[in-house]
């Protein structure tokens, strides 16, 4: 397998608005990551991935963008930017940015140019349609944050296409000078001598130009997704993008493509196919609920394990995977996956990104996940902050699929809000995080859980982080050794197999709060065997097939690195 840079990164995800507030206002910037750049640098990751940082009305925290080549004025200045990129270089830490290209905020100038007349030159940057009767939409498509997806513009007197917020209408990407347009964009902040891309919704870019209703599975909406997520035209517009951007730089590139299979995953990050090098999939994180994303229950492992061993098989030497618990779209780990008491929230938190970080693909780490930062305690719908949150009570309560109690227990589980409370600091006034009133609550265990008392224990999550980064630094079998899943029919084990030439590693996570049985194979018995880590102060390698509740650890059978 051919070597990369961006292989063998670990990836930070900052959301810029949450992470630390530097000129006193609650809302975190830009000048607030350069104060921390030293403590990413101690972590030991990589490479920053900063969530969109361009000028925006802020109707989706940013994902609505108004002007591409301008700095949010919360964030900061565009010198601001530049400083911020110089001193991450000059520490070895690259930057990614978030490309929001499938569609524009409302109020760019390109769609406020659009929606003047039905012949205004801009027209065609979007996607306009006449209804099929009064008051009747293009089609029954729903949109992802509720409500239609298309949007009556009384001026001219069409509809337009929002596959997200009607503050977000889609770009028209058949339009080939809008696709010059994000290109030479794209191009524009590659000068400036950024590291990569991470593509926002970017199977979505390509629609069915019939547009044909969708079928309806809940409630009034159509599912547009046949006919708007890996469309016809996706990946010949990648291969453009490609063609006039990115393989001038070298950059590291991952796309969001929600409802991926691996198979369309190899042609969007084939090493063959020159166009993106890695992809978001969602399968471990979605589609496990009553009503798709929305429930209450812990995941189920059989599920989990069956799922994530299908993309480290079946990507095999072709594609590259991207790993991830958590990220600005979804719950706090360690309360979805792990177990969030105070007993054993850091032995699992510890357990999730070993067997995370053991896997063969980029590991993602989003902000606070290192220090084993929870889920919010809502209690009150007037607490949540998020669009799609607050649209899915709105709508699921409205059409009385669920009570409100029932959907207040969801929203504690699943809401996005979760990810988007402050970075916790320290201890102090609103966690460090600012001096001011923070723009979303802090989470109450601040006291407890803080960057503070985990830089000083050594014994923290934190410092178990930095221990997995250092080993997938040094073995080289972590990054690009095969992978076999063992024990696949136990509901508590996690249990998997790398290997690279003659070097093998085992690696065993016990996502339950009891003690587990497990099979251990045989060359693993051997005297010569390492544990590299282990999440308890005395290392399982003294029980031999018995896990302590939530127990991880890691063997390695082979020649010992410097």
């Amino acid at each position: 397998m051919e070597r990369k840079w961006w292989k063998e990164a670990v990836v930070y995800q900052i959301y810029p608005r949450s992470f630390k507030d530097s000129n006193g206002d609650g809302i975190g910037d830009l000048n607030g990551i350069r104060e921390k750049l030293q403590y990413l640098k101690l972590l030991g990751i990589d490479v920053i991935w900063l969530s969109p940082i361009y000028q925006s009305p802020n109707d989706d925290n940013g994902y609505d963008i108004s002007d591409y080549k301008m700095i949010m004025d919360e964030f900061g200045t565009m010198k601001d930017f530049n400083d911020l990129l110089k001193e991450a270089h000059e520490i070895g830490i690259r930057i990614i940015m978030d490309l929001v290209v499938n569609h524009t905020s409302d109020e760019h100038p390109w769609f406020l140019e659009s929606r003047k007349s039905r012949e205004n030159p801009y027209r065609d940057y979007y996607i306009w349609r006449e209804g099929k009767g009064v008051g009747v939409p293009p089609n029954n498509w729903g949109a992802c944050f509720g409500g239609s997806a298309w949007k009556l513009d009384e001026n001219t007197g069409m509809y337009y296409l929002h596959l997200f917020s009607p503050k977000q209408p889609d770009l028209n990407w058949e339009n080939e000078t809008v696709r010059r347009e994000v290109f030479e964009m794209m191009d524009w902040w590659c000068r400036k001598g950024i590291d990569g891309f991470r593509m926002d919704v970017i199977s979505m870019i390509s629609k069915n130009q019939a547009f044909p209703d969708g079928e309806v599975k809940e409630g009034l909406y159509g599912d547009f997704s046949p006919y708007a997520v890996h469309g016809p035209m996706v990946h010949t517009y990648l291969k453009e993008m490609n063609e006039k951007v990115l393989s001038k730089y070298d950059l590291m590139t991952v796309g969001e493509t929600a409802g991926v299979t691996v198979e369309e995953a190899r042609k969007y990050a084939g090493a063959q196919e020159h166009e993106l090098n890695m992809v978001f999939h969602f399968e471990h994180v979605e589609g496990d609920g009553e009503l798709l994303k929305w429930t209450d229950k812990k995941p189920d492992l059989l599920r989990l394990k069956k799922i994530l061993s299908r993309w480290q098989e079946e990507l095999g030497e072709e594609a590259w995977n991207s790993l991830y618990w958590d990220n600005h779209d979804q719950p706090r780990a360690v309360s979805r996956f792990g177990d969030d008491s105070s007993r054993y929230r850091a032995v699992s938190a510890k357990m999730l990104a070993t067997c995370l970080h053991m896997m063969r693909g980029t590991p993602y780490i989003y902000q606070g996940e290192e220090l084993g930062m929870t889920n919010f305690p809502f209690t009150e719908l007037t607490q949540f902050k998020d669009i799609e949150s607050l649209n899915a009570y709105g709508e699921l309560t409205g059409k009385g699929l669920v009570s409100h109690e029932k959907m207040m227990s969801y929203l504690r589980c699943k809401s996005r809000d979760h990810a988007r409370t402050p970075m916790q600091w320290d201890d102090g006034p609103s966690a460090g995080f600012t001096v001011s009133v923070p723009w979303i609550s802090v989470n109450p265990n601040y006291t407890e859980i803080n960057a503070k008392k985990e830089l000083a224990d050594k014994n923290s999550v934190f410092h178990y982080y930095r221990k997995l980064i250092e080993l997938r630094k040094k073995y080289e079998i972590i990054v690009y050794g095969s992978y076999q899943l063992i024990m696949k029919e136990d509901a508590r084990v996690f249990a998997y197999i790398r290997s690279l030439q003659s070097e093998r590693l085992l690696v065993l996570c016990n996502f339950s709060d009891e003690e587990a049985a497990v099979s251990i194979p045989e060359e693993f018995l051997r005297e010569d065997v390492k544990c590299l880590i282990d999440n308890y102060d005395n290392p399982s390698s003294q029980r031999r097939g018995r896990l302590l509740p939530y127990e991880a650890a890691a063997y390695y059978l082979g020649k010992e690195k410097n």
